[in-house]
C-alpha cells in the first residue's frame, strides 16, 4: 500500500507533522536529506517515535516519490532558500503532470511567486504554505496557510484541514489563502505581529522588573490574571510559565538567558516588504531594530558605563515606582498589541491590492484564532470586524478597536511617558503611541519636509488650496531657475 503523503525532512517541525499526520489517519513516506552528522534519522525515526506506526522509510529522493500514490504530494520542511530550490530540481525528474510539491517551510513570498510559475510550466503543482504552532502545534494541530497553484487545493485540502488546529465549532485553522505567494506572504506577516508581540511582553517585563520592582513569581501571577482577561493570548501564557521556571539550582532560569536576541528574517521580510508597499509598519519595525539592537552586546556593555551615572541619577528622581499602576502597563500592552495587529492587517490589504491575491481578512484572523503562535481571544474581534465591513482600510477604524483605544489611551500615554523619564527602553510601545497619535493628525508637519525638498531639489509640492494631483514648484532663493526634478510617490 502506497503512502497518502511523502514528507522531506525530520528536523523538529518535519518530524512532529509526520507524527500529526499519521495521527491523522494518513500513510506517510518520510526521507531526510544525508549529511554530516545526521546519517540514520530516518532509520531512527521509523524505529523510535514512527515504531509500529503507517510511516514508509525511503533512503533516497526517487524511492520516496515511488512510495506516494499518484497524484503525488511530497511535502518539503527544509531551509528556505536555495535547499528548496535544490529539493525540487532533484524531485522533477521522478514527478508526473499533476503532481504536487508543497513547502512548509518560512520561505521568501517572492520565491514562492516565482516556484509557483516555473513548475505550473512543467505541469506540476506548487503550494507555498504558512505553518504556525511551533513543535507543539505541529503535533496536535497548528494554523495552516496554504497558497500558490489554485488547482492544488482539492488535492492538498483534505490532508492539511486534517492535521490543523481546530475551533470549538470543529472547523479547521486553515483555508486556501490565494494564488502565488499568499500563503507565505501571511505566513511572513504572521511573524511580524509576533515580533511585535514578543516585543512589547519583554518591554512590560522590563517595566515591572526594573521600575515596579515585582520579582518573577509576582509577574508570573500579574501575566496569568491578565491571561484570564482581554489579553487572554498563547505569548502571554508561556510568559507566565516562563518566568516561574526554575533551573537545577531554584533560581528563576530567564535570570540567567543572555539578552541576546536571534530572528530568521520574516520579521525582516514584513518591515522591507511594508516600505515597498509603502505601508508605515513601524511597530513591527521598531521590534526587529530592538532585537538587532539587543545584539549589539559589547556596545551595550560600553554604553551602560559610560552612562550609568546619568541613567542612575534620573531612576533615582523617580525611585517611587507605587505610581505605576499594573492596571495601567495591562491598558497599555493591550492598546499596542491592537496597534501591531492593526499594521500587520493594514500590511495584508495593500499588499492583497498590489498583487490582485483577494485576500479575505476575517477567514485569515479566524485560522489564527488557535493553533498559532499570535492566537489570542480578540482575532474573533478582527474576524467579526471585516465580516462587518470586508473594505475596511484600518482595524483601529472598527468600533470595537475605537472604544478599546480609547478606554486604554491615558495609560498607554502615562506608560510611555514613564519609560521616557526613568530611561527604561520601550522602542515597540512608544513607537505604536506614535503611530497612533500621527494616523489621527489632519495637519501633519509633512508640509515642511516638503518646502525641504523642493528648497534644495526642485521636488516640487501640493497645495492645499489646489486639487490634488497638481504640483509646484518655488524658487525659494530668487537664484533657481524652473526646472524641477519631478513628482515622487514617497
Amino acid at each position: 500500500m502506497k503512502a497518502d503523503i511523502g514528507l522531506i525532512g525530520l528536523a523538529v517541525m518535519g518530524e512532529n507533522l509526520a507524527l500529526n499526520m499519521e495521527n491523522k489517519g494518513f500513510t506517510v513516506a518520510v526521507y531526510n536529506r544525508s549529511v554530516p552528522g545526521e546519517e540514520g534519522v530516518v532509520d531512527r525515526f521509523v524505529s523510535g517515535r514512527g515504531k509500529g506506526k503507517h510511516f514508509v522509510g525511503t533512503h533516497s529522493i526517487e524511492q520516496l516519490v515511488g512510495s506516494v500514490k499518484s497524484p503525488r504530494i511530497i511535502m518539503m520542511m527544509v531551509k528556505a532558500g536555495r535547499p528548496v530550490d535544490e529539493l525540487i530540481s532533484q524531485l522533477l525528474p521522478f514527478l508526473s503532470p499533476g503532481d504536487v510539491i508543497i513547502d512548509g517551510g518560512n520561505s521568501d513570498f517572492h520565491d514562492t511567486e516565482r516556484r509557483v510559475k516555473e513548475l505550473e510550466e512543467k505541469g506540476i503543482y506548487f503550494v507555498g504554505t504558512g505553518i504556525s504552532g511551533g513543535e507543539e502545534g505541529a503535533l496536535h494541530g497548528p494554523s495552516v496557510m496554504p497558497g500558490g497553484s489554485v488547482k492544488a487545493w482539492p488535492l492538498v485540502k483534505g490532508i492539511l484541514q486534517g492535521i490543523s488546529a481546530k475551533l470549538d465549532d470543529g472547523s479547521p485553522c486553515c483555508e486556501w489563502i490565494g494564488a502565488g505567494g499568499a500563503g507565505h506572504f501571511v505566513k511572513m506577516v504572521h511573524n511580524g505581529i509576533e515580533y511585535g508581540d514578543m516585543q512589547l511582553i519583554s518591554e512590560v517585563y522590563s517595566l515591572l522588573k526594573n521600575r515596579k520592582g515585582l520579582d518573577n513569581d509576582t509577574m508570573a501571577v500579574v501575566f496569568d490574571e491578565w491571561n484570564r482577561g482581554e489579553l487572554d493570548s498563547f505569548l502571554i501564557e508561556i510568559t507566565a510559565n516562563i518566568l516561574r521556571f526554575r533551573d537545577e539550582d531554584g533560581k528563576p532560569l530567564l535570570d540567567k538567558i543572555l539578552d541576546v536576541a536571534g530572528q530568521k528574517g520574516t520579521g525582516k521580510w514584513s518591515a522591507v516588504t511594508a516600505m515597498d508597499r509603502n505601508d508605515p509598519l513601524t511597530l513591527i519595525t521598531e521590534a526587529v531594530y530592538a532585537r538587532l539592537l539587543s545584539a549589539l552586546y559589547s556596545e551595550r556593555t560600553k554604553a551602560a558605563s559610560l552612562y550609568s551615572g546619568e541613567l542612575s541619577v534620573e531612576r533615582r528622581k523617580r525611585i517611587d515606582n507605587s505610581q505605576l499602576s499594573t492596571d495601567d502597563v495591562r491598558q497599555a500592552l493591550y492598546a499596542a498589541k491592537l496597534v501591531s495587529y492593526a499594521q500587520g492587517f493594514s500590511l495584508l490589504r495593500r499588499a492583497s491590492e498590489y498583487y490582485g491575491w483577494d485576500l479575505d481578512f476575517g477567514t485569515i484572523a479566524h485560522i489564527w484564532r488557535k493553533g498559532c503562535i499570535i492566537r489570542s481571544a480578540f482575532l474573533q474581534k478582527v474576524t467579526e470586524a471585516y465580516r462587518k465591513d470586508p473594505d475596511l482600510e484600518n482595524l483601529l477604524f472598527d468600533d470595537f478597536f475605537r472604544s478599546k483605544i480609547r478606554a486604554a489611551l491615558s495609560s498607554w500615554r502615562r506608560i510611555v511617558a514613564e519609560g521616557a523619564l526613568s530611561g527604561v527602553a520601550l522602542p515597540a510601545m512608544s513607537s505604536a503611541l506614535s503611530y497612533f497619535d500621527g494616523l489621527c493628525t489632519l495637519h501633519s508637519a509633512a508640509n515642511m519636509i516638503q518646502a525641504q525638498r523642493d528648497y534644495f531639489g526642485a521636488h516640487t509640492y501640493e497645495r492645499t488650496d489646489c486639487e490634488r494631483g497638481r504640483f509646484f514648484h518655488t524658487d525659494w532663493t530668487g537664484k533657481g531657475g524652473n526646472t524641477v526634478s519631478g513628482t515622487y510617490s514617497v
